[in-house]
């Protein structure tokens, strides 16, 4: 596992996974842009609402089993083909319950059509099946390359059918068949681009052991997964779906970025760190690094989104989604510390242990039920806001346990992630003050942009940012290469 955990190996492997992440979110960034221009904020509640279950029903799909393929000392085809049989056969089951369980949703909403429209998105559970065996695979070896092409491939054929059906009227049925024939793309493209088929073997044993390490991370993922979800389905019941439509909008934006740089992370992190378990100061090396340049990228957009949220929406989307501006801001705050968060709980996976993680979220969720129970009256923007704040809190949550285990503390953690939250903060607070001498529209964005990126620009050199030097140095060696 030596060759995992190499400079060489971590560099090209996040390039290709943020290139993959950037590609295919960038393309469905654009996508999602045109169709909310042809379809409602109600169009867009109904189907956040119904892919709340299917996203809880494909984290149980697939069992944690990943993860404990990427984190396995030694792998080979029984253990993937193994893993996928099972894959499928738990897919199969999650689809009957949510078939069984689609009436008893569309009542509870009090929208009959969501009964169709749940029965034939669960679909993608098993497409969803495979392609988690292949990412396993994927990570394993460090070939971020073909599952880059295969993502962009399948985001740029959904995209195309999605607003095809848009433009004929369709409505939300353009939204259920841009996620269908996403997932069915990306699997027939993974198997043109990645070289791994499955054979007709099956290992019990070898899925029990997976099991001992994966259940744990299957609980963890669970519960995240429903607590993640908990506000939207709360939105979606208490207040509307046209609210639920402007809250997951204006989530979607920060989500965009920071989903491509944590799930980099988190793919990129978790086989290096793998390869160095039994040394735990390189662990903790190493996941120093990975959090002070996933800060350095992310505060610095993060504020500069949260300070140009009007004319963005303004720009992108129109008047009728300016609703989703304060939404959008506080999301902004919530998911700027979501990669620092990965970093650290892919360190304790790659040190195996996943009781820990488990812990985490148990502890985690615990403090955001609190929340959610004594704020979920104070109206929706009120009830996101103290949840952002709950996402901060548990950043201490997650750095805790590696203050022992790795000899990482807060303290320290927080010092590391300073100087790129204060730029960050001086540049966003210049940004939107800019706001009120410009004029709305394109010409105010883009002059916010500019002053953004040049200020945090000069005070990330000016000051000496320790990360401006670690990634000038990347590139420059990156240059020489060619």
């Amino acid at each position: 596992m030596a060759e995992r955990g190499t400079r060489n190996q971590i560099v090209n492997g996040l390039f290709w996974k943020i290139m993959e992440n950037g590609g295919s979110q960038g393309i469905q960034f654009v996508i999602s842009i045109l169709l909310a221009r042809l379809l409602s904020p109600d169009e867009y509640g109904i189907i956040n609402i119904v892919l709340i279950f299917v996203t809880i029903a494909n984290v149980i799909v697939q069992n944690g089993f990943g993860t404990a393929l990427v984190q396995k000392q030694q792998a080979d085809e029984r253990d993937y083909s193994s893993v996928l049989y099972v894959n499928l056969a738990t897919a199969a089951v999650s689809y009957g319950c949510l078939f069984l369980m689609a009436p008893w949703i569309s009542r509870f909403y009090q929208n009959p059509a969501m009964t169709s429209i749940v029965r034939i998105l669960s679909l993608v559970l098993f497409p969803g099946s495979v392609i988690s065996v292949q990412n396993g695979f994927v990570a394993r070896k460090m070939r971020f390359k073909g599952l880059c092409i295969a993502t962009v491939a399948a985001a740029i054929i959904s995209g195309g059918v999605g607003i095809g059906m848009a433009v004929a009227g369709l409505g939300v049925w353009a939204l259920v068949g841009q996620q269908l024939v996403y997932y069915f793309a990306l699997t027939a493209a993974l198997f043109l681009s990645v070289p791994w088929k499955p054979k007709l073997i099956f290992a019990l044993e070898r899925v029990e052991a997976m099991f001992r390490f994966g259940w744990k991370l299957l609980c963890a993922s669970l519960i995240d997964t429903l607590f993640m979800n908990l506000y939207g389905l709360v939105v979606g019941k208490i207040y509307n779906e046209h609210t639920m439509g402007i809250y997951s909008r204006g989530e979607q934006f920060p989500k965009l970025i920071v989903t491509n740089l944590g799930t980099a992370i988190q793919s990129v992190m978790l086989p290096a760190l793998s390869a160095h378990q039994s040394h735990p100061e390189e662990v903790a090396r190493m996941l120093r690094r990975a959090i002070k340049v996933s800060v350095f990228l992310v505060f610095p957009m993060m504020a500069g989104m949260a300070a140009t949220a009007h004319n963005l929406i303004l720009v992108l989307l129109g008047e009728k989604w300016l609703a989703c501006v304060p939404f959008l801001q506080i999301s902004c705050l919530a998911y700027a510390v979501w990669p620092m968060d990965i970093a650290n709980l892919q360190a304790l996976n790659a040190m195996g242990r996943s009781d820990l993680f488990l812990k985490l979220e148990i502890i985690k969720k615990l403090v955001g039920v609190v929340i959610l129970v004594f704020t979920i009256r104070c109206g929706p923007f009120s009830f996101i806001a103290f949840k952002a704040a709950g996402d901060f809190l548990c950043t201490f949550i997650n750095a805790w346990p590696n203050q022992k285990l790795l000899g990482y503390s807060i303290g320290r953690l927080w010092r590391d992630i300073l100087p790129a939250l204060a730029v960050s903060a001086v540049m966003g607070v210049s940004v939107y003050g800019l706001r009120f001498l410009l004029p709305s529209g394109i010409l105010g964005l883009a002059l916010q942009v500019l002053l953004g990126i040049g200020i945090y620009g000069i005070l990330s050199v000016g000051f000496r940012l320790e990360s401006v030097c670690y990634l000038a140095g990347i590139i420059r060696e990156r240059i020489l290469k060619r």
